[in-house]
């Protein structure tokens, strides 16, 4: 990649926002990664640009706003709703996670302790072609294998 652009990433443990951040900083450099610790500060970010993010990473499970009731607004937004969210969970229930997609998240992906593996999938969230991406129960979920 070699156009510079920000990503948004909200979750209210920080210590996933650092390990994001720093996974991100080894994959590119030209990616600017803004971090939220709730959906309060996500929704106040989207709606008082710049910056104005390429993407969003989306914690599921936080205190206050949680990541399904953050998704429903952005999607209830005419400035946001075509911008990808991606679900950035520990979560691994498949009520869940098929109810992020009948919400309208652009994908799912599990988190992982694993670093290798938690480089290649945020790796692969980042080189895919989001405004020709249609997810389906079969292409919605990372799969680390």
């Amino acid at each position: 990649m070699n156009t510079k652009f920000t990503i948004f990433y909200t979750d209210d443990d920080q210590d996933d926002l650092e390990f994001f951040r720093e996974i991100v900083d080894i994959i590119d450099d030209n990616i600017e990664v803004i971090t939220q610790t709730n959906g309060q500060q996500l929704m106040h970010a989207l709606d008082n640009p710049p910056p104005n993010p390429y993407l969003i990473y989306l914690d599921l499970n936080m205190p206050g706003l949680n990541g399904l009731e953050i998704l429903k607004r952005v999607r209830s937004s005419s400035s946001h709703n075509k911008l990808p969210v991606i679900i950035f969970s520990t979560s691994k229930d498949e009520i869940t996670i098929e109810r992020t997609r009948q919400l309208g998240a652009s994908y799912y992906l599990p988190k992982t302790g694993i670093f290798e593996n938690l480089k290649k999938s945020i790796e692969h969230t980042l080189k895919m072609d989001w405004a020709g991406f249609i997810p389906n129960k079969t292409n919605f979920v990372y799969n680390f294998s």
